[in-house]
């Protein structure tokens, strides 16, 4: 396991650390919902004195390099590889035999070396899966997250610097002439991919959301630039808000030991469905073409009024079933995997449920502190798959590599 020092994100001021799947970096500097406001003042197009960042230093960087990187890379994930210039990003996702996720993988490629940024619980097992399966091939893999940290923002558009704030961009690692920083494909439906989301204006449009590498000796220079007002610093509460607003899955958050691509939208950026064979690929076809996902992402709105805010793992009901006895009451419809009190929507959450939830049926999220209305978002829909006699509608947007 790669050992860390704390970040010095976390002794500016009003710094409260976070717990989950983000400890070891700031949730919050004293007003999430102000950090978020600055967080996502380049996306709206909203004045900032200074852009705001994320420190995601706890998060883990992997090193893939050697003529074979992305070939060997491209064989074993979901997404296509090959072809990825210098600087540009991808995301792939690595299933098991059966299709489940078992890690999400955001790719930047240098030239000469792919950068591979997880979520901190993925770092180790995944480094370890990825040198049991080198074999012969010339690559070499390496845990570089004690040498690198990310630090997220919003950008102002599809370019990987726009409105980035010049020290930053003096931070950022460099690789063959590039700096490292990647680019989030989900604004755009990717080639070889499908969106289930049946909406003509996707909240994840203009979710132009960067993650770049720093040498870890440089936090220290940009908690500095906070200090002097060059930057503003944004917890990861604020983001995790705007992820959730734009319908965006996350490993650590959206995905249990069953999840399949296709319930959380997620053949929209990270699954190429006309690639080469890759493990659980058989899945992910016979799910597309033939059956349907047997549960399916929503996003909700969460009624404010009583100042309740759920929590991840909280059960989702119908609002007509909230009322009955215990013994009566059916299994709940699914649960919620992230929530966040957005600036402009206030309470939302993500949830996982049956494929068989009915739609546009009032219900209810059950915390500890009571039941807390809520109505359902549409993502991922009950006839989502079984693409074979269908008319294929055309990708509006779809982006080529």
């Amino acid at each position: 396991m790669t050992l860390r020092v704390a970040s010095p994100f976390l002794s500016l001021p009003g710094a409260v650390a976070a717990t989950g799947p983000d400890a070891g970096v700031a949730a919050h500097y004293g007003n999430p919902v102000s950090e978020q406001r600055m967080l996502d003042a380049a996306r709206t197009g909203r004045t900032s004195a200074a852009p705001a960042v994320v420190d995601l230093s706890a998060r883990g960087v992997i090193s893939v390099s050697g003529p074979d990187r992305l070939s060997w890379l491209d064989s074993v994930t979901s997404q296509r590889l090959t072809g990825l210039a210098p600087g540009e990003s991808a995301e792939t996702l690595l299933l098991s035999a059966n299709g489940r996720i078992e890690h999400a993988i955001r790719v930047v490629d240098d030239g000469e070396t792919a950068w591979l940024l997880v979520d901190a619980s993925e770092t180790e097992p995944l480094e370890q899966w990825l040198q049991r399966m080198r074999f012969m091939l010339r690559v070499e893999i390496a845990d570089r997250s004690a040498e690198f940290a990310t630090i997220g923002w919003l950008a102002a558009g599809p370019g990987a610097l726009e409105g980035v704030a010049p020290v930053l961009v003096s931070a950022l690692a460099e690789g063959g002439g590039h700096p490292l920083v990647w680019a989030d494909p989900w604004p755009e439906v990717v080639a070889g991919g499908v969106q289930y989301a049946q909406t003509a204006e996707h909240p994840g449009a203009d979710w132009f959301w960067r993650e770049g590498l720093v040498p870890r000796a440089q936090l220290e220079t940009l908690t500095d630039a906070v200090r002097r007002g060059e930057l503003k610093a944004a917890g990861v509460l604020a983001a995790e808000a705007l992820r959730i607003a734009a319908w965006r899955p996350r490993l650590s958050t959206e995905v249990d030991e069953r999840s399949i691509p296709h319930e959380l939208d997620w053949m929209r950026s990270a699954v190429h469905l006309a690639k080469g064979c890759y493990r659980g690929q058989e899945t992910v076809a016979k799910v597309h073409n033939l059956g349907h996902p047997p549960r399916r992402l929503v996003h909700l709105q969460l009624d404010g009024s009583d100042a309740v805010l759920p929590a991840a793992g909280d059960p989702v009901l119908l609002a007509a079933d909230a009322g009955l006895p215990a013994d009566e009451a059916p299994e709940p419809l699914g649960h919620v995997t992230s929530v966040g009190n957005h600036h402009e929507w206030g309470p939302i959450a993500l949830a996982v449920l049956r494929r068989q939830a009915p739609e546009g049926e009032p219900l209810v999220v059950r915390t500890e502190a009571g039941d807390v209305a809520a109505s359902a978002d549409t993502i991922v829909g009950p006839d989502a798959g079984a693409a074979v006699g269908r008319v294929r509608l055309p990708r509006l947007g779809a982006r080529t590599r």
